[in-house]
């Protein structure tokens, strides 16, 4: 089997400053690279839109070594309905707490030394007030089924993922790929994409998008293919080699973003025609 381990979780933002406020003040992530695009994504990376957008990786270190989040901005989209399927990010930061209790950020103690927050949107994160030995402060990402069994024969026995603990009781597991990466649906690194679609297509599975290649202006073309699991999770496997090369933490990525938010000007284009942003 190819060497696979999680790289980011994408969320879809509408309030582009607040988002970055939080992620880089609150979480203290840093910006990693940042990315504007004319026109939507052929793999409807940034849904199915087909106008401007943006693309930001925040993270606490480089996604070579690091698990990050993905904060896609269509320009005109005010804000995302929210499903029952995201159920909260997990990171072990005291420096979090201070930051969020220090900036008046909404806290909720949800068991002890655990708070709940929320991001702009209304995703969910869990800080525990402490700072483990390890580089990366992200534990996990928990994302509700409809069937225990049937996911962990997707994840297990289809897509490799390894279960790290298990509770039939209250019907819920751990997985990952490897000790020290964090146990998640989300996108990840996969060697051999086409044998990955001859599989999912022999097992009669659903594919979103077969192996394409995808271009970022002046970066690395990658290739990806993207599934969905059996509630429809998206999961986009992205080739090794290409995605180091595109992923290379940026210098000018937090100022990158800031030039960008600065140079929007469409709250105020749709504040002064009284009309309301769309929804996604």
């Amino acid at each position: 089997m190819a060497a696979r381990r999680a790289l980011h979780f994408v969320f879809k933002v509408g309030n582009r400053f607040q988002t970055a406020r939080f992620y880089r003040d609150v979480l203290g992530m840093k910006v990693l690279r940042h990315e504007e695009f004319e026109e939507g994504c052929k793999a409807a990376c940034n849904g199915p839109y087909d106008g401007k957008w943006s693309k930001t990786m925040v993270g606490f270190g480089p996604e070579d070594d690091h698990f990050v989040a993905e904060l896609t901005y269509n320009y005109g989209i005010g804000d995302y309905k929210l499903g029952n399927d995201f159920m909260g990010i997990t990171l072990a930061s005291s420096q979090a707490v201070s930051n969020a209790r220090k900036l008046e950020w909404p806290l909720t103690e949800v068991a002890e030394g655990v708070f709940e927050t929320e991001a702009p949107g209304g995703y969910k994160f869990y800080l525990q007030n402490c700072s483990l030995p390890q580089s990366d402060p992200v534990l996990k990402v928990t994302l509700a089924v409809s069937d225990l069994h049937k996911s962990l024969n997707y994840w297990c026995d289809l897509l490799g993922m390894k279960i790290y603990e298990k509770d039939e009781e209250k019907q819920r597991a751990l997985l990952g790929y490897a000790d020290n990466q964090v146990s998640s649906r989300c996108p990840f690194v996969f060697l051999k994409l086409p044998d990955l679609e001859d599989l999912m297509k022999r097992e009669n599975q659903k594919i979103l998008t077969p192996l394409v290649s995808l271009d970022t202006p002046g970066k690395a073309t990658v290739q990806v293919v993207i599934l969905a699991d059996p509630d429809g999770h998206e999961i986009c496997f992205v080739g090794d080699e290409a995605f180091r090369e595109l992923s290379k933490v940026d210098p000018e990525g937090s100022k990158l973003l800031d030039d960008a938010m600065a140079a929007d000007k469409s709250d105020e284009w749709f504040a002064k025609h009284n009309k309301p942003k769309a929804s996604g």
